[in-house]
């Protein structure tokens, strides 16, 4: 026999559609989906965005938006774990060797041209937490080209690190490079 509330079916409902709506305006409509996109208002003009809980894996991201190249200044580091932080640790010993560079120094942009403007107007993140793992999906624009780009987060004694950093638009990971 089955027996439910109403209500908790109904917010299940809710919640699934309004999860799948946020992740379709910031991933884009499955390339498989027939059915046209399901009507979302704009949000007003001056809404404010929500603010950014200190130490989540939003808060990690952020300044990598602020100042462009910070993902690869070794001062950074401690915001990685591995597999990132090896791959970075090793970029590093191979531009100290004087064997030249591993990395863009422009991952976080997805190594398109860095326009503060254009990416502040069109910056847009989503923070999805599981236990000790989660994921930031970051989009922006950039002389009209959208990029995408999916910071994979593990807790490490209480604080998120970043453990690697893929683009969804370049079809790159930052733990595939070999940095040797």
């Amino acid at each position: 026999m089955l027996c439910c509330r109403p209500w908790v079916l109904a917010t299940a409902w809710l919640l699934a559609g309004l999860s799948s709506a946020a992740a379709q305006g910031l991933l884009g409509a499955p390339a498989d989906s027939a059915a046209p996109p399901p009507a979302v208002l704009p949000p007003a003009e001056n809404a404010p965005a929500a603010p950014v809980q200190p130490g989540s894996p939003t808060a990690v991201v952020k300044p990598f938006y602020e100042h462009a190249g910070l993902e690869v200044d070794p001062a950074q580091r401690g915001h990685f774990t591995d597999p990132a932080k090896s791959v970075l640790d090793k970029s590093d010993a191979l531009r100290k060797s004087g064997q030249g560079e591993c990395l863009d120094p422009n991952m976080a942009l997805d190594n398109a041209e860095y326009d503060e403007a254009e990416i502040d107007k069109s910056l847009k993140t989503i923070e999805a937490v599981k236990g000790d793992a989660a994921k930031v999906v970051v989009a922006f624009v950039v002389s009209g080209n959208p990029h995408r780009l999916e910071w994979k987060f593990k807790k490490v004694d209480g604080d998120w690190k970043i453990s690697d950093l893929l683009s969804v638009t370049g079809e790159w990971a930052l733990s595939q490079y070999q940095c040797e």
